[in-house]
């Protein structure tokens, strides 16, 4: 991931000075304010006085001179340098960024003094909720010596310094103006501690996919750190966002690719940088990769007289999407899913991807799936849906995107259209019939229990809740016979509102979690009006509820709707659909009524995409088997 900043800032002339040589370079730095009338540099300033005991430089908008350090790594616009005369205290860092604008003439190794003004800058802008990173923008670097030893790494792990294993947060409020910091206690101050320091990994494991120039790994292959996955991976949880995690990023050095459970041998240096809401060791070499163990798993198929109702997302698939994710899609549906009677569909776009032409349907893109499926072995399937309103039901515009029921017609499964093709009457004009886009779905007697007004129909979509999001679907199926109803969502997804976990204002706000509890409300309304209808209707509730088990949304869903939750009952290793940055939660569910959750069933989270770089989608499938052959 290629490191930028400094946009905006005014440039002029300055020099470093090559004392071996006796030359001097022309360099282009930042122009910086003038000094107060009278106003002198700091004398005598170390890297750890600029840096301080805390996440705000004692010494920020000073002047600061003949600031000594060797260089320890370089990029486009200025250099990490760290003391080689360090104080042992474990509170104030030893490195620091020097800004220069352009490519500096220093590198690795270099002994140099550095001129300017301390600063703190914050991805993002003054009005994000990002820590700053404290850095001297130069005026002057002088190079009095090459070939300098590079200051000893900070060793993370067992025989070195441990991060904290599960707290990242010990206090309220903006840790920029708190006296407080701990580094022993605290993830956030820990890591605030070794910013722009050189550190050291050995045996890092991956935790997460690599992916966007990044990939999260733990050091030490792992001792120490918990809760982990049966896989290899790390469990997010309340209170705990794993701060023992590193994020290792590529902008010195590319990464290879690598998935949950691979290996980094041997020590591997970088710097600690941060960027946008996290901490990132910057690697200064390509390390050696060592692959892992975990392969992609496959659930059991269904027996005679089991429904299979399951939830996958195809993360944006359009008829012009590369033919080996139709097809890698298609094997997750065959043989990791092993053809499931159902499956609620999210992240399915229009004919036209992402052109932004008024195309809404998206009949050819289900075309392209349903063949890639057939092609692979499976069988027949068939698709349900309410075409979305160009534009206004969420995702990127042109995009279009979707929930829907993609169904087996080979197992006594049917979907009930409603209103079917003769409806309204053959001498209603066509303008009677209800608009499935905007009218609401409501709940009604049917064949002695529950069923559709329509089918499949959007619940509440006139509601403030549901504003550029996707609207979930009701759909009404019979499975040999049986009434049931089947909600597909995808709760917001949208966190770009939420303030980062290791950013400065703690504990951090997460407006679009209740934005989805808002949504759950609904959802919850919705099946309390069905079993009012029949309390012993078949209702399932499935999707990306974009929360994980136990959260506010969930449990309005199993309080308020009645429903039981899924995966919440697995052993807490497997509990897992989503790995985000290294951390493993679970994002989709699938939940029952009383009814079917009498009834004998299994649920499983098959583990397929999540956890490897190359992937389908970057979810992972799950599927319930409902036993529906007695009574």
């Amino acid at each position: 991931m290629a490191y930028a900043r400094g946009a905006g800032r005014a440039v002029r002339p300055a020099t470093v000075l090559l004392a071996a040589a006796a030359v001097t370079v022309p360099l282009a730095v930042p122009a910086l304010p003038a000094l107060p009338a009278g106003a002198a540099a700091a004398p005598g300033v170390r890297i750890r006085d600029v840096q301080g005991a805390g996440h705000v430089s004692p010494l920020h908008r000073r002047a600061v001179a003949r600031v000594p350090g060797v260089v320890t790594a370089v990029t486009g616009n200025g250099f990490w340098m760290q003391d080689a005369e360090p104080d042992g205290s474990d509170a104030t860092s030893e490195g620091v960024f020097v800004f220069t604008r352009t490519r500096p003439s220093a590198a690795p190794g270099d002994a140099v003094r550095v001129d300017g003004r301390v600063s703190e800058f914050r991805p993002g802008g003054g009005a994000s909720g990002n820590l700053t990173r404290t850095e001297i923008d130069a005026e002057r670097v002088t190079v009095h010596a090459r070939g300098a030893a590079l200051p000893a790494p900070v060793v993370l792990g067992p025989g070195g310094r441990r991060a904290p294993a599960s707290v990242v947060r010990a206090r309220a409020g903006d840790v920029e103006k708190s006296d407080a910091f701990a580094p022993k206690r605290n993830g956030l101050d820990f890591y605030e501690s070794l910013e722009g320091m050189r550190v050291r990994l050995r045996d890092a494991v991956a935790v997460g996919p690599s992916g966007d120039g990044e990939v999260a790994v733990l050091p030490a292959n792992g001792d120490g750190a918990g809760p982990r996955t049966e896989r290899g991976g790390i469990l997010a949880r309340d209170g705990d966002a794993n701060p023992e995690r590193v994020l290792l990023d590529d902008t010195l050095a590319p990464l290879p690719g690598m998935n949950v459970g691979d290996r980094l041998p041997g020590p591997n240096d970088g710097v600690l940088d941060y960027s946008y809401g996290h901490f990132s060791l910057l690697l200064t070499a390509t390390p050696r990769r060592a692959a892992g163990t975990p392969r992609r798993e496959t659930t059991r198929p269904q027996r005679a007289g089991e429904i299979a109702v399951a939830t996958a997302g195809l993360d944006g698939l359009h008829p012009d999407a590369p033919k080996a994710r139709f097809r890698a899609l298609a094997d997750d549906i065959v043989r990791g899913l092993r053809s499931p009677d159902l499956i609620a569909i999210s992240g399915l776009e229009d004919n036209s991807g992402p052109a932004d032409d008024g195309t809404v349907a998206a009949d050819q893109t289900v075309a392209e799936l349903i063949t890639a499926i057939s092609e692979a072995g499976g069988p027949g399937y068939d698709w349900r849906a309410v075409n979305p309103r160009d534009d206004a039901d969420g995702g990127e515009d042109g995009h279009n995107s979707r929930v829907g029921f993609l169904f087996r017609t080979d197992r006594g499964l049917a979907f009930v259209d409603r209103p079917a093709e003769q409806d309204p009457m053959p001498d209603e004009p066509p303008a009677a019939r209800p608009d499935p886009r905007t009218t609401a779905v409501r709940a009604v007697p049917q064949g002695g229990t529950a069923g559709l007004s329509l089918s499949p129909g959007r619940i509440a979509p006139g509601d403030g809740a549901w504003a550029s999001t996707r609207k979930p679907v009701a759909g009404e199926v019979t499975w040999q016979g049986r009434r049931i109803i089947v909600v597909a969502g995808r709760l917001y997804s949208g966190t770009r509102d939420d303030q980062p976990v290791f950013g400065r204002f703690q504990p951090p706000q997460r407006p679009s979690g209740w934005r989805r509890d808002a949504q759950a409300r609904i959802v919850a309304g919705f099946v309390r009006s069905v079993r009012a209808v029949d309390a012993n209707a078949n209702v399932i509730v499935a999707g990306s509820l974009n929360e994980r088990e136990g959260s506010a949304p969930v449990r309005r869903l199993e309080k308020e709707g009645g429903l039981t939750d899924l995966p919440a009952r697995l052993p807490r290793g497997d509990r897992y659909t989503a790995v985000t940055q290294g951390n493993a939660e679970t994002l989709d569910h699938i939940l029952l009524s009383p009814s079917l959750r009498k009834r004998r069933h299994e649920f499983d989270i098959v583990h397929r995409n999540a956890e490897f770089a190359e992937r389908a989608g970057d979810r992972d499938p799950t599927v319930v088997r409902i036993d529906l052959s007695d009574g």
